[in-house]
């Protein structure tokens, strides 16, 4: 099997695999008396339709049974409260510097002794839907949190018939070693007032998403929003991955097959509302078959450039697809909506972020027709999805330092997805290495990984900007028409005034503006050397912040320090 879940007695004890403290703690609560075991996704729908304040509506789940649910189960909403979006702020990895795994510890453990006054529910799913990649995750979460459970098993794969079979005939993931992951939640945890428990090691009193990455556990507490549960559980799935030899990918993949029967595989990185599920579902007009991994959440065999998506199904905006909306149709539940009654008196969902943003919906694996598990043709080009006005819609990027630290630099805009400090300044732009603000281990292990895609097995990387150029907007149009036209094989790039490793195409299919770079403009020079600079300065602060932990090599810096004096020499 892929992850461990039975241990003989000469392999239990301390310094063993899968017996650290913080897992200790954790993974005996799953054993209570107080434990209730969800074996199956009707039960746990049952169980989240009779949750109080859920709301069934009178939207069908199509073809429902399909998933493991009875022909007429109806669409769940459920909403949090005030909160709508993930709070970073919370995060704790055990290891990383500053962090204090004792007064950690012990926050846990009394978190999982009050919770011997409630009924848990443990449910299990797979992560990762192919043998090559497969693990295990136990999910425990206390009875009035059912709607938590049922999408946590709706989002990854319920353990059906079939992939308890693949799952037994899977690779095992580690040599055997990696144990299986165990996760304890609750949202309705408040912190006590024991003189032995210092909270102190929290940046927010109320709430807590405690990490022991090595040994494949987490602790949640205080956190109600859903997608605090399916990113957690794809931190320890990436972090998994990364010991293992793939590169973790929070974004998107497709395969193209083009008229020669070729296959053109693009990985696109992007943040929450970069774009990137729009980039990955794109069908452009049918101009060629398209299979689709997935939108958010795979990983890339370094070695064998095939990749694995984690997640069958999909965690998406609700703003984009008004009422009656016919991808609606593949809803399997709501969170964060509002509904209302129809003119039959039926009860539809409010999906346009009226209630509050970020409303989110999970979609079944049936919206995109053309889904799979697995790409075995080797990835060939990567794109980072940036959203900064200096660079134009789209760059190429020579040599694998640069194009690596490029994605280590990735600038972007705060999403909605996220809670953030009141007076965050949302148009800002901010630094997100890889797009993946979800990694738990140092940064050099995805640039080593990304360099070497690029150096050692020829993938190609580039720069999309999906954002503005100059005040001048990037439209959908825009970027698919870039991607066509690369894909193809019809991109024409060109070096770009003084940079020697970063090309530009000036012409493209499907562009609606002006989005040619004036080089004369010393006010454009100006930002982008601004840019630049910024840049450098955030791979300086990666060597000195958290005691080096994120500290890249120095060639990654000398590429960055480059670019800033060719700027210099306009």
């Amino acid at each position: 099997m892929s992850t461990k879940a039975y241990y003989p007695i000469s392999e239990i004890g301390a310094g063993k695999v899968g017996f650290s403290k913080t897992r200790s703690i954790i993974e005996a609560a799953f054993y209570g008396n107080n434990v209730v075991k969800v074996n199956t996704l009707k039960e746990a729908y049952e169980l989240a339709k009779n949750s109080p304040g859920t709301v069934v509506t009178d939207m069908p789940v199509y073809r429902g049974e399909e998933f493991g649910l009875e022909k007429d189960a109806k669409v769940l909403l459920f909403n949090d409260g005030a909160v709508t979006g993930r709070y970073a702020a919370a995060r704790r990895i055990k290891g990383e510097p500053g962090v204090d795994a004792a007064k950690l510890d012990k926050v846990a453990m009394d978190a999982v002794y009050e919770t011997r006054w409630k009924t848990m529910y443990h449910a299990e799913c797979f992560v990762g839907l192919d043998p090559e990649f497969m693990v295990k995750a136990h999910l425990l979460i206390p009875e009035g949190e059912e709607n938590i459970m049922y999408n946590w098993m709706l989002n990854f794969q319920y353990m059906s018939d079939e992939y308890v079979k693949m799952y037994k005939n899977s690779k095992a993931v580690g040599d055997g070693k990696e144990p299986d992951i165990y996760i304890f939640s609750d949202p309705q945890w408040v912190p006590g007032n024991r003189p032995d428990v210092d909270y102190s090691c929290l940046s927010d009193p109320l709430t807590l998403c405690y990490f022991d990455t090595e040994q494949n556990c987490a602790c949640i507490l205080g956190m109600r929003y859903f997608g605090e549960h399916k990113k957690g559980t794809l931190t320890m799935a990436w972090a998994i991955a990364n010991r293992n030899g793939y590169a973790s990918c929070h974004g998107g993949q497709k395969e193209y097959t083009l008229a020669d029967g070729s296959k053109y595989v693009a990985s696109v990185f992007g943040l929450s509302g970069s774009g990137k599920s729009t980039l990955t579902h794109a069908k452009h007009d049918g101009k060629y078959p398209i299979t689709v991994l997935h939108d958010d959440a795979f990983i890339i065999n370094t070695d064998t450039c095939s990749s694995v998506a984690l997640e069958p199904t999909y965690f998406d905006k609700t703003s984009d697809y008004p009422t009656g909306c016919p991808d609606n149709q593949y809803l399997l539940s709501a969170q964060n909506c509002s509904c209302t009654l129809d003119e039959e008196g039926k009860i539809q969902l409010v999906t346009e972020d009226i209630r509050n943003g970020n409303g989110r919906a999970i979609k079944s694996k049936l919206w995109s027709p053309n889904r799979v598990d697995k790409i075995d043709a080797p990835v060939n080009a990567i794109f980072w999805i940036m959203k900064d006005p200096t660079i134009p819609p789209v760059v190429k990027l020579k040599g694998s330092a640069l194009a690596s630290v490029m994605g280590a630099t990735l600038a972007t805009k705060t999403s909605t997805a996220e809670r953030v400090a009141a007076g965050t300044d949302m148009n800002a732009l901010r630094i997100v290495p890889y797009a993946n603000p979800f990694r738990t281990y140092p940064l050099v292990n995805d640039y080593e990984k990304f360099k070497k895609l690029v150096e050692e097995k020829n993938v190609d990387c580039y720069i999309v900007n999906t954002g503005d150029f100059m005040g001048a907007k990037v439209k959908p149009a825009d970027t698919l028409g870039i991607l066509e036209t690369i894909v193809e094989g019809r991109a024409k790039f060109e070096a770009w005034g003084p940079f020697e490793d970063i090309e530009i195409m000036y012409d493209w299919s499907g562009k609606t503006g002006d989005f040619t770079p004036n080089l004369q403009d010393k006010d454009y020079v100006a930002q982008l050397k601004n840019a630049m600079e910024n840049r450098v300065q955030a791979v300086e602060d990666f060597a000195t912040k958290k005691e080096g932990y994120d500290k890249l090599p120095d060639e990654a810096l000398a590429a960055l320090k480059k670019l800033v004096d060719e700027a210099a020499s306009l």
